[in-house]
């Protein structure tokens, strides 16, 4: 087993020492939230897997679930205000503009170079 592997298990072990260990503190101090919950959920998906097959999803399933997904994450996204966006898109216009004129620039000064050294005109 090679040494990476082993360090993310390790590391993996720990966060779930550390989460039992604050499940804990809480439990003791009375503060019922979900985080004990979590945490004891944690604790026992850390336990030796029992071998069990599960199922596939159904494609359809898988589908719905995916849509699901991008939509929740849709919501989570910062959308940029109409000034944002202005201002951004003429940066990205100036700048194309800018770099255009330098490689413009860049392939003239080849091209002369070209026909000042072999005397062929394109």
């Amino acid at each position: 087993m090679p040494n990476k592997d082993r360090n993310k298990r390790s590391v993996r072990k720990a966060r779930a020492a550390e989460r039992e260990r604050v499940a804990n503190e809480q439990a003791v101090s009375g503060n019922d939230t979900e985080k004990p919950k979590k945490a004891s959920v944690v604790s026992k998906a850390t336990q030796a897997p029992a071998k069990q097959e599960k199922a596939k999803p159904k494609k359809r399933n898988r589908f719905v679930q995916y849509f699901t997904d991008v939509r929740s994450e849709m919501h989570r996204v910062t959308w940029p205000s109409k000034d944002e966006l202005r201002n951004w898109s003429v940066a990205v216009i100036v700048a194309l503009v800018v770099f255009g004129v330098c490689v413009y620039l860049v392939d003239t000064g080849f091209v002369a170079l070209l026909v000042g050294f072999t005397g062929l005109r394109g």
